[in-house]
């Protein structure tokens, strides 16, 4: 890899020469991308530059098949925004460069992602912060004017009252696919959701997908320096973000706080006054119980892969042992059927 990469990056660096890769590290946790950290230290005329980067690769199958082109051009769509993103350098969407397509960005030093840490006592000054600007950030997300950018090039906008429908469709597709048995209690919730849409989006937000603590890289001065993993972005009703992050799966501390940080109805309050649009609990309501569906097609799709052989990551039979049944319990609640 340090050679393929040297390689690579030579002749996309200006006046570069003798380029040497070093602290190549993979990070743990990506189950739909590799993710890799590295150094790159190269000469000029002027002298010895280094730079740290990181680097986003498609594995040969994962938990969501995704395209990097989408995700490159949503990262690049908030470059210089009021929502923090690493600084994209380059993308490759051929497989010739290190035997799949992957782009690289600029490493943020000095931040953390974990989902744990953010609940260790060192955080309990910065996270009431932290939760605060997560909610913030999300309501510029979702203000942000979309159009003429590389987002609106790259991903088709559904009119306003087909938000529901078109997502819907995606994933239950995505579950006809890759479902390994039988999935009742899926199949319950997918009617349930075509039988009960919800109010027509208030407006067309560039959607997040995924977002959630995990996804933002915070610091212990309660800063968020950016929102990573874009890789399920689209344009659709932004309630599907809120409802995301409050999903049970990631309510780390097990302690009723969203993401382990915030309260419901304090996220709801700080998101509400930054984005001055309304969370209808109708809305919300629909969009939790279509986060358990589509949850339940990112679990089912790792555990296929795995059980193809395509992927032997350990990760994959964890989230299928771990939180497909889980999964199910969630949705149940979710529709009132848990008893």
């Amino acid at each position: 890899m340090e050679s393929l990469l040297a390689r690579y990056l030579e002749p996309c660096l200006a006046d570069c020469r003798d380029l040497k890769i070093s602290h190549l590290l993979r990070i743990p946790g990506g189950a739909s991308r590799e993710t890799w950290m590295f150094k790159a230290v190269w000469q000029t005329a002027t002298g010895r530059q280094s730079q740290e980067f990181i680097l986003r690769k498609d594995p040969p199958a994962s938990l969501l098949e995704t395209d990097r082109e989408a995700e490159y051009a949503f990262y690049s769509t908030f470059a210089g925004s009021d929502v923090p993103v690493p600084a994209m350098r380059w993308l490759e969407t051929g497989a010739e460069h290190l035997g799949s397509p992957f782009f690289i960005m600029e490493r943020i030093p000095d931040i953390e992602a974990s989902t744990r840490v953010i609940l260790e006592p060192r955080y309990d000054e910065a996270r009431p912060k932290i939760a605060r600007r997560m909610y913030e950030i999300l309501a510029a997300i979702h203000t942000f004017d979309w159009r003429d950018t590389e987002a609106a090039r790259i991903a088709a906008a559904p009119a306003p009252d087909d938000c529901w429908r078109t997502e819907l469709d995606r994933w239950e597709a995505t579950i006809d696919e890759n479902e390994l048995n039988p999935q009742p209690a899926v199949r319950a919730g997918l009617r349930w959701l075509r039988r009960n849409p919800p109010p027509p989006a208030q407006r067309v937000s560039v959607v997040h997908g995924d977002y959630r603590v995990g996804n933002i890289l915070y610091h212990t001065d309660g800063g968020i320096r950016a929102v990573v993993d874009w890789e399920m972005a689209h344009l659709g009703d932004p309630i599907e973000d809120v409802a995301w992050s409050f999903m049970a799966d990631w309510e780390w501390a097990r302690d009723g706080l969203k993401g382990g940080i915030i309260a419901g109805a304090d996220a709801i309050a700080i998101y509400e006054k930054t984005a001055g649009l309304a969370v209808d609990p109708a809305a919300l309501h629909w969009w939790s119980v279509f986060s358990n569906i589509k949850a339940q097609g990112i679990w089912l799709t790792g555990a296929k892969s795995f059980q193809e052989g395509r992927n032997q990551e350990l990760i994959m039979p964890v989230v299928a042992y771990t939180l497909i049944n889980k999964e199910d319990e969630n949705l149940l609640k979710s529709l009132g059927r848990d008893k």
